[in-house]
């Protein structure tokens, strides 16, 4: 069978893309990987201090923050320019598409963050005043409970990008996902790891979503052997807290599950911008039904406060 995979053209995602092919090949497909740009790819080359251009801004307030690396990815898929889509989870907003379905999901990465810091540095050994990067408003809530006295600062660009910018000087440590450094073969690169504890991950993090048409039968059980039953459970869990909450990426909500003995484990998260206000809430139950212990942990947020939370950030 002959299969067209859409990637974005960025080193990760396209090794994203490449994984999934070869997984493909080896089961007796023909595959073509074919790249799209998205608005998020263009947006990673706007500075964090420069104006977004209209036309982007405007795709912010058509698609939200969540759907910038996705949209066109999607359009590609409903109008049959490619078979098969692959995404980074966290990237995938909850709610998609009528004609697209999450095929699979694959047996994730490390779902954890890290920080790579200037001369190996771990968070504890950083000056006050250190200036640690990330454009996640859901690390930066995090990192100020971790250490009040670290300055937060904005960065766009992919991976090598934001290391250059570290080996230039231009921030002390940087707060990356581990899945990503990893599949790029940075491991050497990292400094320390967060625990789920510490910094509770993105919804999906370090997981791959195979996004098909729901019509197209050939292709869902192409990619179906690719499929990882326990990550499946898990994101399933960790997107109901989300879309529960009503939250995109750049809301600071976070949600970790894993799957032990046929039990889901999922803790959930909402802070505020200064990270003095943290709420969590954890639920065991069932893996069998994800969705029930993500709902339970999202009411369980929102009689804590949640909404007056998010609702703040307007």
């Amino acid at each position: 069978m002959r299969l067209i995979i859409g990637s974005r053209g960025s080193k990760l995602a396209l090794w994203q893309a490449h994984w999934v092919r070869d997984q493909l090949a080896v089961a007796g497909h023909e595959i073509e990987v074919r790249i799209i740009k998205t608005t998020g790819d263009k947006l990673q080359n706007v500075p964090p201090e420069a104006p977004v251009p209209a036309s982007m801004a405007q795709a912010v307030a058509e698609t939200g923050s969540k759907g910038l690396f996705i949209k066109e990815m999607e359009e590609a898929l409903l109008a049959r320019e490619i078979d098969v889509a692959v995404h980074s989870l966290k990237d995938l907003p909850v709610d998609q598409p009528a004609g697209l379905t999450l095929a699979a999901v694959p047996k994730r990465e490390d779902a954890r963050d890290v920080l790579i810091a200037a001369n190996g540095k771990h968070l504890a050994d950083l000056q006050p005043g250190a200036r640690v990067a990330t454009s996640s408003l859901r690390r930066q809530s995090q990192l100020r409970a971790l250490g009040p006295d670290l300055v937060c600062v904005a960065i766009r660009g992919n991976l090598d990008t934001r290391l250059r910018k570290l080996d230039r000087g231009d921030c002390d440590a940087l707060v990356l996902a581990a899945a990503g450094v990893r599949r790029l073969g940075l491991s050497e690169r990292i400094t320390s790891y967060f625990t789920p504890d510490q910094m509770c991950p993105a919804v999906g993090q370090g997981a791959l979503g195979i996004e098909t048409r729901t019509d197209d039968a050939r292709a869902r059980e192409a990619v179906a052997p690719l499929d990882h039953a326990a990550t499946h459970q898990a994101v399933r869990a960790e997107r109901a807290v989300l879309r529960r909450l009503g939250g995109g990426c750049q809301v600071p909500i976070a949600a970790y599950a894993v799957v032990q003995n046929d039990d889901l484990h999922l803790r959930g998260l909402v802070a505020n911008l200064d990270g003095a206000k943290i709420i969590c809430a954890q639920a065991k139950g069932p893996a069998t039904d994800p969705e029930a212990e993500g709902g339970a942990v999202a009411d369980d947020l929102l009689r804590q406060g949640a909404r007056e939370i998010l609702d703040s950030l307007g």
